[in-house]
């Protein structure tokens, strides 16, 4: 079935009718604007519309997220209670109400709009039971309102309009059928015109539709973000760099690429990181970190601007190096924080390294893949350093993050990884590759968290290391790496990289 809805006459009566007399709205009118047909019960349409309560940024790009602040069924805090008493609760006829949910809505921009609070009432009919007859029909409506008096208050993010009710009609028939429709509470009844809000209501109705029929169909929800940090804190800490720099390096942005792009991507793993060293080390000592293929270097000077101590290297230098390092302070008699380097993993033979040397080879651009015990390791989109970074962590005890990209194995060349095993993962080429490297980890004695991060690109999953699921000190790192297609033209390929005169280019 397709989102075919039915425009619903300027004229018609309204779906739903307040009946309490006492209510200041009394004299208000709900106006239906469209209805569609559906094939969902109460049940899923009740589950949609909570899942959608609990996250708006599903309708609306503007926001982050919805903090909770009181809900009837599961009371999150005795501070919400005042909420709810301040807020109208309306009675409409036929219906009770079976649950009331207090939300702030946090946008993403809060220097244009602020957090607005919203009361959202489920009722039910109030008549209706399980064991009613074929032909009684149950009515689920869900209704929101904004704690907001007057039309100039209301954010941009949100209709203006007083509330919005959601009305499922469902008849319990051999042939089971049902319809969902919308209503605006206006604030007055001129705005019935407003192609905006039109447009919102068929955009919002839609939405409900389109999940009703996937949870219909048996869609079950494969992405799951926040299970290492809370979103709330992750959403904070991205807003507060996002306002503290974000202008500032785009306006200096040296490279070629696209500054938003890289600026927003960056701060938001800056803000993940620094949320997830919070809940790692504390107020502890930090022991640094190092960003290995750090590219164009941005997220190692965010990181170290919010006062973590930690350098990267890559394979070739960039444009944005010189200011970065200028800004960035580096104790003295020290290298610059942003340095060129090449990697060449311990398991891999160094003996075509012999007799190199001269002009055309410099050995000093070469790292050893050691790092001092404890230092975070951070691999974000290194191609070919991914695989390495799991197997360089555990030979230097380091923690790590990996944010996987484009496939390259061991041996540095590019290849898909194989398909998953396990049947119900995904087995495009990124999902291969995830379960690939996340299986590197795994036999190198890591406790592999992961996390879907909330970045602007679809390259987003995040593995982590930071537990050691065996210590044993017999671990075969070799048989690893052979297990894995062995190292084969990965030295021949540093060799290269050490003698190229190529200029540099983003990864």
């Amino acid at each position: 079935m397709g989102f075919e809805p039915e425009d619903v006459a300027l004229d018609a009566s309204p779906f739903i009718v307040l009946g309490d007399s006492e209510s200041s709205h009394e004299t208000a009118c709900w106006r239906p604007l469209f209805r569609h047909q559906c094939s969902f019960n109460a049940e899923v349409f009740n589950d949609v519309l909570v899942n959608l309560i609990q996250n708006p940024n599903i309708n609306s790009s503007w926001l982050f997220r919805a903090d909770i602040l009181y809900d009837s069924v599961e009371p999150l805090a005795a501070l919400a209670v005042p909420e709810v008493e301040h807020a109208h609760i309306p009675l409409f006829l036929g219906f009770e109400l079976r649950r009331c949910i207090v939300r702030r809505l946090i946008p993403r921009n809060t220097l244009r709009d602020k957090p607005m609070d919203q009361t959202c009432l489920i009722y039910r009919t109030a008549s209706y039971q399980e064991d009613d007859a074929v032909t009684a029909v149950e009515k689920t409506l869900v209704v929101y309102l904004p704690h907001i008096s007057t039309p100039s208050e209301m954010p941009f993010y949100h209709p203006v309009v007083r509330g919005i009710a959601f009305l499922h009609e469902w008849t319990a028939a051999a042939e089971s059928r049902g319809s969902i429709s919308i209503s605006y509470l206006f604030f007055s009844e001129e705005d019935r015109s407003s192609v905006r809000l039109v447009r919102t209501a068929l955009r919002l109705l839609e939405v409900i539709h389109k999940h009703g029929k996937g949870r219909l169909e048996g869609y079950q929800k494969r992405v799951h973000h926040d299970r290492l940090v809370p979103q709330a804190r992750v959403q904070n800490t991205y807003t507060r760099l996002k306002q503290k720099y974000a202008r500032s390096l785009i306006k200096s942005w040296a490279e070629t690429t696209d500054p938003a792009k890289h600026v927003f991507e960056d701060l938001c793993i800056a803000a993940f990181l620094l949320e997830l060293w919070l809940d790692t080390y504390g107020q502890g000592t930090f022991p640094g970190f190092v960003d290995i293929g750090c590219g164009n270097g941005l997220l190692v000077y965010i990181l170290n601007q919010e006062g973590f101590a930690g350098w990267g290297f890559d394979a070739r230098s960039r444009k944005s190096w010189a200011a970065y390092n200028t800004k960035m302070k580096t104790p003295a008699g020290e290298q610059d924080t942003l340095q060129q380097l090449v990697l060449l993993p311990p398991p891999v033979s160094r003996d075509g390294l012999a007799g190199l040397s001269g002009d055309t080879f410099n050995d000093k651009l070469i790292h050893n893949g050691r790092f001092p015990e404890g230092t975070f390791i951070i691999s974000n989109h290194a191609d070919e350093l991914t695989p390495w970074t799991p197997i360089i962590a555990a030979l230097s005890e380091c923690p790590f993050i990996a944010i996987p990209c484009c496939s390259h194995n061991l041996a540095g060349e590019r290849f898909r990884a194989p398909a998953p095993k396990d049947k119900t993962t995904a087995d495009s080429a990124y999902s291969s590759l995830v379960v690939w490297v996340s299986n590197i980890a795994t036999d190198c004695g890591w406790e592999v968290e992961q996390e879907m991060l909330r970045i602007p690109s679809t390259r987003n999953t995040a593995l982590v290391g930071r537990k050691r699921s065996t210590q044993s000190p017999t671990l075969d790192i070799q048989a690893i790496v052979d297990k894995y297609g062995g190292t084969a033209g990965y030295l021949e390929s540093v060799v290269k990289l050490v003698t190229s005169t190529a200029s540099a280019s983003e990864h």
